[in-house]
């Protein structure tokens, strides 16, 4: 890995450190780097992890590197995807408080600085913020699903209830900021690997195992959507590590001692995200949606008996449907890593 930046002075206290993964986005960089410029402070850092680009966006991050104040350029050895950038940049980073932005993504001038204020005025582990969608030109503001705004709570009053919504729907890792004990402790890093879902771990992670966060609104990151080169727009394989993501969070919280309150909401935004990827299949390629079906089959039949059907019962007609086709493609087998829960419904 090759690091670019100024030596790290020693006697320097950093407030924020700011990761930023960057993959093949030289089109939209210039404006995540420009909101960086207008959020700078001289006890911030700016953390440009180059995921190996190849279209040019290497030479704006050097370029960044020298020009922006607080910047860092970091360069894997090899491309790695979202959740491997954003380790890269954890490991490196000095602040008390850790926030991201994505380098397709970019920020209002001086969201940072209000951000960590609120965070500091209420003394909690993490603070999830709102943010606004950017879809072609239109503009929508997109909250936390959360109803109490700027008072701590158990993070864990967040994941509930099953039926609608919570914090835990909330995944992306940028809305928001996070003291660094949760750092130490070993929360803020990403499943190594993950091409996709990597956030969904992440945030069940955080709700479970954080003493304290707030939701305190404060819109200022213009997340894009609806773009060419997003993962989220190409139907090739990568796609598929939802599924090991979401098999992750199902193990999880086989293990969590609150198992049978969780497992319910567990099973079911990942029936919500199955279901999601199967009814607009024709977005992958044939050999990819192929495996999509098969693999989806499979979650279906590790999941508990007992909830998945209690799941499929509370679901619309539609989606319902698309599961119970799914689940009649594999009968049951006995075992499998998320059969551990089954007990609890």
């Amino acid at each position: 890995m090759v690091n670019d930046g100024p030596p790290p002075i020693v006697s320097q206290v950093l407030k924020l450190s700011v990761v930023v993964p960057f993959y093949n986005v030289r089109t939209y960089a210039p404006d995540a780097l420009k909101s960086l410029e207008l959020n700078t402070r001289e006890d911030f850092e700016f953390l440009l992890v180059d995921d190996r680009s190849t279209d040019g966006t290497s030479e704006l991050l050097e370029r960044a590197a020298v020009a922006l104040p607080g910047a860092v350029r970091l360069r894997r050895d090899r491309n790695g995807g979202l959740a491997s950038a954003r380790n890269t940049g954890l490991d490196a980073a000095r602040g008390e408080y850790i926030t991201f932005l994505d380098g397709d993504d970019w920020l209002e001038p001086g969201h940072l600085a209000r951000t960590l204020a609120a965070i500091e005025a209420l003394n909690c582990d993490f603070v999830r913020t709102d943010h606004v969608q950017v879809t072609g030109r239109t503009r929508s503001v997109q909250r936390v699903p959360y109803g109490p705004q700027g008072v701590p709570a158990d993070p864990r009053s967040g994941i509930l209830p099953v039926s609608r919504a919570t914090s835990v729907d909330y995944p992306y890792a940028w809305a928001g900021m996070y003291h660094r004990r949760l750092l130490d402790r070993g929360l803020l890093h990403f499943t190594d690997g993950l091409r996709t879902a990597e956030d969904r771990p992440w945030i069940w992670r955080l709700h479970r195992e954080a003493r304290s966060f707030a939701a305190v609104g404060m819109p200022g990151i213009f997340y894009r959507r609806g773009i060419s080169t997003s993962l989220t727009q190409i139907g090739d394989e990568r796609q598929l590590d939802f599924i090991r993501a979401f098999d992750q969070v199902l193990s999880d919280t086989a293990a969590d001692p609150d198992c049978e309150l969780l497992i319910h909401k567990a099973v079911r935004t990942y029936c919500a995200i199955i279901a999601h990827h199967i009814g607009s299949i024709e977005r992958f390629e044939p050999a990819v949606a192929r495996k999509l079906r098969s693999m989806s089959a499979d979650a279906l039949d590790r999941m508990p008996r007992a909830v998945l059907d209690r799941t499929l019962a509370s679901m619309d007609a539609e989606r319902a449907a698309l599961l119970r086709t799914l689940r009649r493609r594999t009968p049951y087998r006995r075992g499998g890593a998320a059969r551990t829960a089954g007990a609890v419904a």
